[in-house]
Formats: structure tokens, C-alpha cells, sequence
């Protein structure tokens, strides 16, 4: 029987997971796609700490957006968490896609979050 898609979400997710921890030197870049928004987080796994975010949700940020899920608005957040990862002293962070595929909003997240100086 074939998996749902969200099954091999969550597959994918923990496979991941296995793999990417974030540490204080390192911590982890995660994201978190939904059908109205889109959210980016700086994790310290090693305190269990969220250390930086931004999301679609921020009424600053969403200003002048058409939409909150388009690429363009994962563009601006991805600008917005690279610029807040760097005012708060993180210039290297592991990529955690939680689960999702790299392509369109999460691609341009990342290209984003890279253009603003975060490195990983």
C-alpha cells in the first residue's frame, strides 16, 4: 500500500533528523512550510533553545506581500532570518528542511538566507 504524502514527510523528516543536530557553535536552520505561511527557526538543540525566528505571521514582514505563500515570501523571510541569525552572532548553521523537498519556497528560503550571510 502506497504511503500518504505525508507519511514520506515524516519519513523523510526523521531520516533527516538522525543526521542534522545543531550545536551552539552550529545550531540548526529549521523551517516550517504550511498551506497559509511559511516560518524559519534557529535552534541550539544541545539547550533546546529557539535562538532566532521569523515568519509570515510578523505583521512587519507580511506588509506588502500579495500572498504569504509565495516565493517571494519565503524570500523575504529567508532575508529577514539571515539578518537576525547575524545581528545575533551566528554567521554558520545546519539546513533542516524538516522533511520537505528542496524546491520552490524552500529553495528560495535558503538561496535567500545564504545572500543575507549565513553560511551552511
Amino acid at each position: 500500500m502506497p504511503s500518504s504524502k505525508s507519511d514520506q514527510r515524516n519519513k523523510r523528516h526523521a531520516r533527516l533528523r538522525r543526521k542534522v543536530v545543531g550545536s551552539a557553535d552550529r545550531p540548526r536552520l529549521q523551517i516550517q512550510r504550511t498551506l497559509h505561511h511559511i516560518y524559519a527557526f534557529v535552534v541550539d538543540d544541545a539547550r533546546g533553545h529557539t535562538l532566532v525566528a521569523a515568519s509570515t505571521r510578523e505583521k512587519e514582514l507580511s506588509a506588502g506581500l500579495e500572498s504569504r505563500t509565495t516565493i517571494e515570501a519565503a524570500k523575504r523571510i529567508g532575508e529577514t532570518i539571515g539578518r537576525k541569525a547575524k545581528a545575533a552572532g551566528i554567521n554558520a548553521v545546519v539546513f533542516d528542511t524538516s522533511g520537505l523537498k528542496y524546491h520552490g519556497r524552500v529553495a528560495a528560503l535558503a538561496e535567500a538566507a545564504r545572500a543575507a550571510g549565513l553560511e551552511f
